[in-house]
This record gives structure tokens, C-alpha cells and sequence, in this order.
């Protein structure tokens, strides 16, 4: 029976409808294949931030604005969950880093001893014994500093790694409305720049930065007990060190962000040139790729160079203020001596202490930028875990039944993408697929053909109407249950940067070798992949470009065909190949289709004649339905296309 609707006058638009989640899982692609580039980016410190002036790290909600709304170092506080997991070796580093700052705080008084009673005939004995406990104090220092070291940079490591997983499994959750504006160089940045500077953060300048607060502390307490008087004198310089730093680290703060910012723009596009470096050389666009990329560069290395101009300017600053303290005072110190208010050994013990306290202060300054720094990477990260996805498995999903059968039910869909709200893509569709129905979706680009897919995977979720999957609405339940009872082979075949053997057990990582290899054979592929070096341990490099089109087409098939799921989507699988290539993965799809649920998009009418029915769409509506020899008969936008493909055929 053949039905026919009156298409809408609507027009969608072709080009931002069926092709949304494309995009989106090829840039999850690349988000995969990069975290092999994580281990060396240790040297290499590219950061990254989201498209200029949009919100791309949005899912359900704009994320919370960056740095104005957060106290300085605020966004390190959310590292906290991640150093509480190891309390232990951080206490156990927390000590070693106080028996080191005591042990140095030791010296100065044995400085004073030394001076006061030592330079005598009968002080011999004194400097030996006190020389003794100096290199013992100093065997201490070394091992605490050395526990101190190991302890903070392991904690380090096991931070950014532990922060590294989360923030990628976290990525990998995100619906493909996140991965339409954010752009995947950028993203990648951020799982290795941003992690590495929180390292070198969490790592050595925090372990500085209270170490010499330590320091600070012990020296300025011993420095009033010394000599109150001089003591005054170091008090008045505090504010003038304390109020430039607090100054100056917002300040380094904001340009430390704005360059990780600008260097993503250059990093993206790296990315981006990179994964398309064939059509560059094809177009001989190199020298203007060039150009436009040592403009990103050097837009990074004028931010990067403002960011450290600020933190030289904030050092010296420091610095000056800081050692002129100790020159009046060691000034003001020598005339007490001569007024014998104070012995030299006494002197010698408070100016031992300011130059601690100095040089504290001083070094705190310095790691106070890199402090800030790590913070603004932090937020960063944390924008991203803050995202919500769109699509999320409801508090009690409600379970598929079993065996699962392939029914598929959309019921009065209506949907347009997040990022072209005002242009509809699917209007109203109601379609129902038996369990074992071979069903072709046909119609002119834009029509919405693709999007059905999308939404039967719940990449998204539809404006109105409901699609339900065995008699389950698959909002109701989980979308993984959901996912796991499907198979789809795309027109653009994902080929990752692994063995054949890898890329086709993709399909269910649990399989054997011999279930990857009759998945092969059925798939009319283990013939080319014996042929290459090492068969099926042989590496297919990134997207598969060592192989041609049919031959990733059939690995795709393999993959398909080893999760023997119940419901089948082929979306343009045969439209790129050649009449053979063609005619082997038809030949695999036969055998794919056999037994379980289909639904098969088409341009080439050709490939759909079998199917038990075939739904013709245009505008995001069903105009016709029906066999080929019905819709041939009825004369409507079918017969026009099957006579334009036929007649020149």
C-alpha cells in the first residue's frame, strides 16, 4: 500500500541538518587518537580555550564565567577531592617538609654560638662539637629535602594522571550537541597543557611556595625573639612586599590565562590542518596555511611574553624591596653593636634570619605566578567536568526486553539541531520498523534521512513526538543498554590509528581472535588484509589511510558485524566506492542484513530495491512509502529520482 503526505513548504537546510553528528564524532575521533600524543607533551605546552566569544563548553547550560567570578587561587581548591586520595603520602610530605625548614632554621643559631664563644683559645673544643652538629643538621636536610622532593612530585604525577582520565572520560560521556561548537585541537590542548601545568603546580611550586612560607614563618618568629627592636624594622617593610604581590598575581593571573587562550587558537588549528593535510597540498594552500598559523604563533609568543614581563616586573619588584629591608637593618644592626646593645653573634643570628625570611619571600614571589598560572588551568579543566550532558540515563531507566527483538517506533517526531534552532529537520515523522525489516530511507540531501539515525542513537533528543525501541521509549531508558543493540556502518568509515585486529574487536572489545577473524571473512576482507605486512597485526595508521575506500568499508562491516546487534543502520555505506568494491561490500551487507532489524539510507536506488519497503522523505517529512514497484507506479519525487538514476544508468 502506498502512502503519500503532502510535503510542508518549509525548506531545511541541507547542509547543517544530516551532517551535525558527523562532525561531531570525527572530532571525538581525533580526541581519541590524540591522547597517544599525551606522553610527550611534557616539552611541548600548547593551551586551549573555546571559540572566540561563544560559550562552546556548554551542553545543557552556559558554564560559569572564568576568572572574574573566582577568588585568585579558588580553582585550585577544587584539586583537593584529588590530593584527599592520597592524605597519606601528602602528610607523610608535609612532614619531611617541616623537619627541612626547622633543620635550616637551626643554623643561624649555631652561627651566633659560634661567633660569641667560639673565636677563642678555649673555644677550640666549642667549634669542633658545634662543626659536628652542623654536618649533622645538614645530613637531615638532605634526606628530608630528598623525601620532600620525591614525595610532592609523585603526588604530582598521580594528580594530573588521575585528572587527565576524568576530564577524557568525562569528554567521552558529553553529547554530540558539545562536540558541535567545541573545536577538538582545543580540547586535546587542554588535556595536556592545562593538566601539565597543574603538575608543575601541585608538583614544585606549591611545595615551594610552602616550604618558604615556612621559612618566612620560622625566621620572622625567631627574628623578634633575636631582637624585638630590629624586628620593628622588618615589620614595616611587610606591607610594601605583600601588597605588590597580591597586585601583581591577579595581574599575572589574567595574562597567564590569556596566553593558554591565544596558543589554543594556533594549537586547533594546527589540529585542523594537520588531519586535512592532503586537501592543503591538493589546493597548494601550504604557503597560506603557513602564514595564517605564524600568525596564531605569533600572537601566543607576544601574550606568553607580556605573562612573563609581568612576572619579571613582579620579582624585581620583590626583590628590591626585599634585600633593601636587609641592608637597613644590618645598617641599623652595626650601630647597635658598637652601642653594645647587641653582640655580633646576635646580629649575625637576626640578619641569618632576614635573609631566610628575605629570600622566602623572594622565591614566593616568584612561584606566586606559576601558582596563578595552574590556577587558571585548573578552572579550565573544571569548566569541562562542569558540563552537563544533554543526554543522560534517567534515575530508574526502564530495561530493554530480552532477547531484544529490533522493533523501532517514532511516533510525531519533530526535531532541529541545537546550533540551527530556527530550521527544522525532521517535522512530524511517524514510522514504525518491524523486527526483522529491511526498511530504505530515501530523498533528496537535507531531507532528514541521517537525522532519524541520530535520534534513534539518542545523540539527541527530540523538540516533540517520541521514538521507542522494542515497545521502551529511549528516553526512559539507559542510552549504553540502548546503543549496545545497535550496529551502524556510516558512509564515512572511522578507521583508527591501530591494527586491523584492533579496529575490527572495536565492535565488542571482548572477542577472540578467531571471532575478529570470521567477522573478516564474512566481511570479504580477510583476502586484502592478509596481504598486508603483518596481517591483521599490521598498524592502519590514522583514519585508516593506508587502505582505500572499500577496504575500510569492510572493516567497518567487520566491526558491524562482530556486535551482532539486532538493529542494523547502513547510512550511505556503498555511496564512495566502485562498481567492485561496491559489489564485494554489498555482497557482506547481504550477509550482515540476514536475520535482524535494517534500516538503510540510499542515494543509489540500486542498493535498496530488495528491502521489504522503502520511505521516501523530503523536507523532514515522509511523503511516500511503499515497494519499489509501487512508488515507481505512483509517480510521485521516487519514480522522478528512480527514472533520473535508471534511465542514464
Amino acid at each position: 500500500m502506498i502512502q503519500k503526505v503532502r510535503p510542508d513548504t518549509k525548506a531545511t537546510d541541507s547542509k547543517t541538518t544530516d551532517g551535525k553528528t558527523s562532525d561531531a564524532k570525527t572530532k571525538g575521533t581525533v580526541i581519541a587518537l590524540s591522547l597517544e600524543a599525551i606522553a610527550e607533551s611534557e616539552k611541548v605546552v600548547p593551551a586551549g580555550r573555546p571559540a572566540p566569544k561563544a560559550e562552546p563548553l556548554t551542553d545543557a547550560a552556559p558554564v560559569p564565567g572564568p576568572a572574574a567570578k573566582h577568588g585568585r587561587l579558588r580553582p585550585l581548591l577544587l584539586l583537593a577531592p584529588y590530593v584527599d586520595r592520597y592524605r597519606w603520602r601528602a602528610t607523610f610530605a608535609f612532614v619531611a617538609l617541616t623537619v627541612a625548614a626547622a633543620t635550616t632554621l637551626l643554623v643561624p643559631l649555631a652561627v651566633r654560638r659560634l661567633i660569641d664563644f667560639g673565636f677563642s683559645p678555649e673555644g677550640i673544643a666549642l667549634i669542633n662539637s658545634y662543626f659536628l652538629v652542623m654536618v649533622l643538621i645538614v645530613a637531615v636536610l638532605a634526606m628530608a629535602s630528598a623525601a620532600r622532593y620525591y614525595l610532592v612530585m609523585t603526588i604530582g604525577e598521580r594528580i594530573v594522571a588521575d585528572l587527565r582520565h576524568d576530564v577524557f572520560a568525562h569528554l567521552t560521556r558529553l553529547s554530540p550537541s558539545f562536540f558541535d561548537s567545541a573545536r577538538s585541537g582545543e580540547l586535546v590542548s587542554r588535556l595536556t597543557a592545562d593538566t601539565t601545568q597543574i603538575k608543575s603546580a601541585v608538583g614544585a611550586s606549591v611545595s615551594i611556595a610552602l616550604r618558604n612560607m615556612m621559612l618566612f614563618l620560622g625566621a620572622a618568629t625567631m627574628m623578634v625573639i633575636s631582637s624585638p627592636r630590629l624586628s620593628g624594622f622588618v615589620l614595616a617593610a611587610i606591607p610594601l612586599i605583600v601588597l605588590p604581590l597580591v597586585g601583581f598575581g591577579r595581574w599575572v593571573r589574567r595574562l597567564s590565562r590569556n596566553a593558554q587562550d591565544t596558543l589554543a587558537d594556533a594549537s586547533a588549528y594546527a589540529s585542523e590542518l594537520v588531519s586535512s593535510i592532503r586537501t592543503v597540498q591538493a589546493y597548494t594552500n601550504e604557503g597560506l596555511s603557513n602564514q595564517r598559523f605564524g600568525r596564531e604563533v605569533e600572537q601566543a609568543y607576544e601574550a606568553a611574553r607580556s605573562s612573563t614581563g609581568a612576572r619579571a616586573v613582579l620579582t624585581a619588584i620583590i626583590i628590591f624591596i626585599v634585600f633593601s629591608s636587609v641592608v637597613a637593618i644590618l645598617w641599623v644592626g652595626s650601630h647597635d653593636v658598637v652601642s653594645g646593645e647587641i653582640s655580633a653573634g646576635r646580629l649575625s643570628q637576626f640578619v641569618m634570619y632576614a635573609a631566610f625570611a628575605a629570600a622566602g619571600l623572594g622565591q614566593l614571589s616568584e612561584v606566586w605566578g606559576e601558582v596563578a598560572g595552574a590556577s587558571g588551568a585548573a578552572e579550565r579543566l573544571f569548566e569541562i567536568l562542569r558540563v552537563k550532558p544533554d543526554i543522560a540515563a534517567p534515575a530508574s531507566p526502564r530495561p530493554f526486553p530480552v532477547p531484544a527483538r529490533g522493533d523501532v517506533v517514532f511516533d510525531k517526531v519533530s526535531f532541529a539541531y541545537p546550533m540551527r534552532p530556527e530550521t527544522p529537520a525532521l517535522d512530524g515523522v511517524s514510522l514504525s520498523v518491524r523486527a526483522g525489516e529491511k526498511v530504505a530511507i530515501v530523498g533528496p540531501s537535507g531531507a532528514g534521512k541521517s537525522t532519524l539515525f541520530h535520534l534513534l542513537l539518542r545523540f539527541y533528543d527530540p523538540c516533540s513526538g517520541k521514538v521507542s525501541f522494542d515497545g521502551v521509549p529511549i528516553a526512559a531508558a539507559d542510552p549504553h543498554h540502548l546503543r549496545e543493540r545497535i550496529a551502524l556502518v556510516s558512509q564515512e568509515s572511522v578507521i583508527f590509528a591501530a591494527s586491523a585486529r584492533d579496529n575490527i574487536r572495536f565492535g565488542r572489545p571482548d572477542a577472540t581472535d578467531a571471532e575478529v577473524e570470521r567477522a573478516a571473512e564474512q566481511a570479504h576482507a580477510t583476502e586484502f588484509i592478509k596481504r598486508l605486512p603483518q596481517g591483521f597485526d599490521t598498524q592502519l595508521g590514522e583514519r585508516g589511510v593506508t587502505l582505500s575506500g572499500g577496504q575500510r568499508q569492510r572493516i567497518a562491516i567487520a566491526r558491524a558485524i562482530l556486535r551482532d546487534a539486532p538493529l542494523l543502520l547502513l547510512d550511505e555505506a556503498t555511496s564512495s566506492l566502485d562498481a567492485e568494491s561496491e559489489t564485494l561490500v554489498q555482497t557482506a551487507l547481504e550477509g550482515l542484513m540476514r536475520h535482524r532489524t535494517t534500516v538503510v539510507i540510499a542515494h543509489r536506488l540500486a542498493t535498496v530495491l530488495s528491502c521489504d519497503r522503502i520511505v521516501v522523505m523530503e523536507q523532514g517529512k515522509i511523503i511516500e512509502q511503499g515497494t519499489h514497484a509501487q512508488l515507481a507506479a505512483a509517480g510521485g519525487l521516487y519514480a522522478r529520482l528512480a527514472r533520473l538514476q535508471f534511465e542514464v544508468a
